[in-house]
């Protein structure tokens, strides 16, 4: 049906509702709920046809970037024998890589949209162009294809069995991350793909395979991870508001401390993309990933510190003047993450990839290979069209259902991500960024719960020493100078003790109200349930899909 005749239809619907009566000599007469009724289910109907049109439209292009592989690697490799199961593979870890962009990458640029420093859209598009950059540039050296030394490919006799386990493994990861993605809980892409390949290898040879000290190590972390993430961030949060935001002057002291902030910063990325973004380019140790941070942390705090002092008198000396000085730093950090997360996290998608690909050109099955270009690049590109076409939906989880982030806060989270992931590093735990960047944005949202609960305690010794006095000013004096509480909280607080009356008696009822107000959750449990138990069964869920579709695989390969 033609745009034109579906435009006709909708004004004929229309002038039926609201002129029928008058030009259509009905003999009914409409009451006006009715009428109103009958409108509100005509834009009803409406919104879920637009909104179904979206999803169709998402899911078709998604198709289109699966079929172009598909198109892409048959007729590159039609010479290859069982070129069919080379086509299958890039055709699962193009799904895998969409299911990667479209969960993971959130956690880079969400604090920043969260906080209002970048728009969903240009968060989206910084992502996608430094996710595909790290990807290209900076991915893939040289990536076992048994990711952490999970299973031993030695155990696999037949190259065609361990076909199937990287095929089943990446296919049981990818389906769980889109399972997850749908129900809006970001988790671990790293620890879905070990799920799979633990999955799919006992399927073929059974549960020694496993390397249960590897598993043992990824379990710590699921713990480690986030509570490590949390601490670092809670720490560089009550740092700011004890050194900045408790201050008579913020914007005075802001001068002084955040261009170190920034500084230390441009420190842990320097070194964090040292070692984890760059390494395919150049071999860097640690110690030298640190003195090359430390020089460009000085540099940067030199640069940094005049421009804050000249932006400073044009803003307001409050916290949200403040916060502004914090968006070109979070913008930064968030095209760094997505770079060294693009290096990272997209052997994720592709490294069993080119695990089959080198068994089925090469007849070899070893333990690490190189990941050719054209791997890369649909890796890279479909985390890239995952995240634009379904990244919005955990974006916005990440950055504003969890918890109310601006953007001091976001800062904190970011930098927390780096240093914590830069430490775990050194002491090789295999961590995951994903459970490190929620950690963090938990740690922030706990920290504002403690701090404004024992605002309340403060609160309510003061209100039952000054109890039924006609004169409140001196309560309020005694409460400016409380300075473990955030300005913009005390003068909540203030305001609330006005209200109760010219005569400032406080009842019962009012002191259970205030009290109350005090003790809001500022960190909504159900995303704290929902994400954490999320984490639980990502291992044990990817590995029981993963080892499922290896039978299905087995079953239809075999005579």
């Amino acid at each position: 049906m033609s745009q034109r005749s579906i435009s006709l239809q909708r004004l004929f619907s229309w002038v039926q509702i609201f002129w029928g009566p008058v030009f259509f000599g009905c003999s009914y007469e409409m009451e006006r709920g009715e009428l109103f009724m009958k409108v509100k289910d005509y834009l009803k109907i409406e919104t879920a046809a637009n909104l179904s049109r979206t999803e169709v439209g998402r899911l078709g292009t998604a198709i289109i970037f699966i079929v172009g592989v598909m198109i892409y690697t048959g007729s590159s490799f039609a010479h290859v024998d069982q070129a069919y199961l080379l086509v299958a593979a890039a055709v699962i870890g193009a799904y895998m890589a969409l299911n990667i962009g479209a969960n993971d990458v959130a956690n880079n640029v969400g604090p920043a949209v969260g906080s209002l420093a970048l728009s969903l859209t240009g968060a989206i598009v910084i992502a996608a162009v430094f996710e595909a950059g790290g990807a290209i540039i900076a991915g893939g050296d040289v990536v076992s294809t048994v990711k952490k030394g999970i299973v031993d490919p030695a155990a696999f006799s037949d190259p065609t069995v361990f076909v199937w386990v990287m095929m089943g493994a990446l296919l049981g990861a990818a389906i769980w991350l889109n399972a997850a993605t749908w129900l809006g809980a970001p988790v671990s892409t790293t620890h879905s793909i070990v799920g799979g390949v633990m999955g799919a290898g006992i399927a073929a040879a059974g549960w020694d395979i496993v390397n249960w000290d590897s598993m043992g190590k990824i379990a710590l972390s699921w713990v480690v991870s986030p509570i490590t993430g949390g601490i670092v961030a809670a720490t560089f949060l009550y740092a700011l508001k004890k050194l900045v935001f408790f201050k008579d002057d913020p914007i005075e002291a802001a001068k002084r401390v955040v261009p170190v902030m920034i500084a230390i910063m441009a420190w842990a990325f320097t070194t964090y993309l040292a070692l984890k973004g760059l390494k395919k380019i150049v071999s860097i140790s640690f110690p030298m990933a640190l003195l090359a941070g430390f020089v460009f942390a000085v540099l940067i705090y030199f640069i940094v510190k005049p421009m804050i002092r000249r932006a400073a008198p044009k803003l307001s000396a409050d916290r949200d003047g403040v916060n502004r000085l914090f968006t070109m730093p979070l913008i930064i950090s968030a095209a760094m993450l997505s770079f060294a997360h693009g290096a990272n996290d997209v052997a994720n998608s592709v490294g069993p990839l080119a695990g089959i690909y080198d068994v089925l050109t090469e007849g070899d099955g070893g333990v690490k290979v190189s990941i050719p270009l054209w791997i890369m690049v649909i890796g890279a590109l479909g985390i890239s069209v995952g995240l634009a076409l379904f990244g919005p939906k955990l974006i916005r989880t990440v950055g504003s259902e969890i918890t109310e982030l601006d953007r001091s806060r976001a800062f904190c989270i970011a930098l927390a991500a780096a240093i914590t992931v830069i430490i775990a590093s050194q002491l090789g735990m295999p961590i995951s960024s994903t459970h490190v960047a929620l950690g963090a944005v938990f740690g922030v949202g706990f920290l504002r719960e403690f701090l404004e609960q024992r605002l309340g305690r403060v609160v309510e010794n003061v209100l039952a020493r000054h109890e039924g006095q006609a004169d409140f000013a001196a309560v309020e004096v005694e409460l400016r100078n409380f300075q473990n509480a955030p300005p913009e909280d005390k003068l909540r607080i203030l305001d609330q003790m006005k209200e109760m009356g010219a005569e400032a008696v406080i009842s019962a009822a009012q002191r259970k109200e205030l009290q109350k107000a005090l003790k809001r959750q500022l960190v909504k449990r159900s995303s704290l349930f929902k994400i954490v138990s999320a984490w639980i069964i990502t291992v044990p869920v990817s590995g029981f899909l993963a080892a499922l579709f290896y039978f299905v695989l087995r079953g239809m390969m075999l005579p």
